[in-house]
């Protein structure tokens, strides 16, 4: 099973989408440019379609013609990536085995990691015995959204939610018998980190995009950062 854990005493480094500030989200050129600036795992969005054909897509406006289906996505990885690891955000619930017999049938269970926000679709994908799991805990679990008037957070209310974002990890990973949290890197502190790794489950941090976020959530400790430029990693980390 894919290890989450940091290599060499660095986080994974995951392309979000592909590598989205490189090239159209959620396509095989965005996942050409992830590889080719040497990540660790591609990530990219799965729903199901107007015609019921999972895809790879943020959501259903983003459909078009030529939108990759996920057996073709996962055929690319199969084929063409084969040392790179997967990681599918599941953004859809009761579609569970389709995916992970798709993922067998191209031989990726092994090199795959699958994260939902969606409880029951976390514990159907760990129940199934496939790719390891990730719940997802992002802001509005705190009922904050990530877009609008609500996304910017006072300090003294990010510093609130992130005392409280420990209780909220430990229940979430027992009840989906998740292996991993999935958290929005304004969530992360050493203390999530701690209580993750106490339950014996990796910390990804998602989306990264600039310096001094990238190294806040590095010295928090967690195993892996996703990231629409994966480039930012040798021009914060090396430095």
């Amino acid at each position: 099973m894919i290890s989450l854990e940091r290599r060499d005493g660095r986080p994974l480094r995951i392309g979000h989408r592909g590598a989205a500030r490189l090239a159209p989200e959620n396509t095989f050129a965005a996942f050409r440019a992830a590889i080719e600036v040497g990540v660790d795992l591609v990530e990219f969005d799965v729903i199901q379609g107007p015609d019921r054909r999972l895809v790879v897509a943020h959501g259903l406006r983003d459909v078009g013609p030529e939108t990759p289906s996920l057996e073709h996505a996962l055929r690319f990885f199969a084929e063409e990536a084969p040392s790179v690891g997967v990681h599918l955000d599941l953004k859809l619930t009761g579609r569970e085995l389709d995916v992970v017999e798709l993922l067998r049938r191209f031989g990726l269970v092994e090199r795959t990691f699958v994260s939902s926000v969606y409880v029951g679709t976390a514990r159907a994908i760990a129940a199934l015995g496939g790719p390891r799991v990730g719940i997802t805990v992002p802001r509005r679990v705190f009922r904050i959204s990530e877009d609008g008037r609500s996304a910017p957070i006072a300090r003294s209310g990010l510093r609130a939610l992130r005392r409280l974002t420990p209780s909220v990890v430990v229940p979430l990973l027992t009840l989906t018998r998740a292996t991993a949290a999935v958290l929005h890197h304004s969530l992360v502190t050493a203390g999530s980190v701690r209580a993750a790794h106490g339950r014996g489950a990796a910390v990804i941090t998602w989306t990264v995009d600039e310096p001094e976020d990238l190294v806040r959530v590095v010295d928090a400790g967690v195993d892996a950062v996703v990231t629409n430029d994966p480039r930012i990693f040798v021009s914060t980390l090396a430095s």
